[in-house]
């Protein structure tokens, strides 16, 4: 059973490197900077541009969701913004979510992503209550589907061509894991 009182109220969750913290106002100019990342976007599918405005609405409406974990991600040395992670898609009904993650360049491939994910996973499962979380990974994206699997995440299917980015279709994985899944890895 969903604890909706989970979702009211993002908490800060503290890992060894990172924190993820409530995404607020104050983290809006770092999210736009890491929006004018060509390859972040490449790998996030990110073709839209947003303006610096348009985040910074985003940003001070995520404490208002209720049903939606919206996090940044931070270095715990120099509380620099080092990326975003969000829980969302929640189906109560199911107690099933999906999670979506970017990193800021500087971040990628110094394994903040898979502490990120932990952190998440931890909370989504034993505090929020959900039994199934998932994710979507484009086919090119090896790092970040390595990262998923050394996570427990398995891959479940494709939805094919379902990107199309510089005249190219690519495939979109699906992977997920379930909380007997991560509670076997954890234990």
């Amino acid at each position: 059973m969903i604890n909706a009182s989970a979702l009211v109220t993002t908490p800060t969750l503290i890992g060894e490197r990172i924190r993820l913290v409530p995404l607020e106002p104050r983290h809006a100019q770092a999210v736009f900077e890491s929006l004018q990342d060509p390859e972040g976007n490449r790998l996030t599918g990110t073709h839209r541009t947003f303006t610096l405005e348009q985040i910074e609405r985003f940003c001070a409406t995520r404490a208002e969701q209720d049903d939606r974990l919206d996090f940044a991600i931070e270095s715990l040395d120099t509380g620099e913004y080092a990326g975003g992670l969000a829980v969302n898609g929640i189906d109560a009904d199911n107690e099933s979510g999906g999670f979506r993650i970017d990193l800021v360049e500087k971040y990628r491939g110094q394994g903040i992503g898979p502490e990120a994910i932990e952190l998440m996973l931890r909370y989504a499962f034993e505090e929020v209550g959900l039994h199934r979380v998932s994710l979507e990974v484009f086919e090119f994206n090896d790092r970040a589907r390595r990262s998923y699997e050394k996570c427990g995440f398995v891959l479940e299917g494709r939805m094919r061509d379902a990107l199309m980015w510089d005249g190219k279709r690519y495939d979109t994985l699906i992977m997920s894991i379930l909380r007997p899944e991560w509670g076997a890895r954890t234990s």
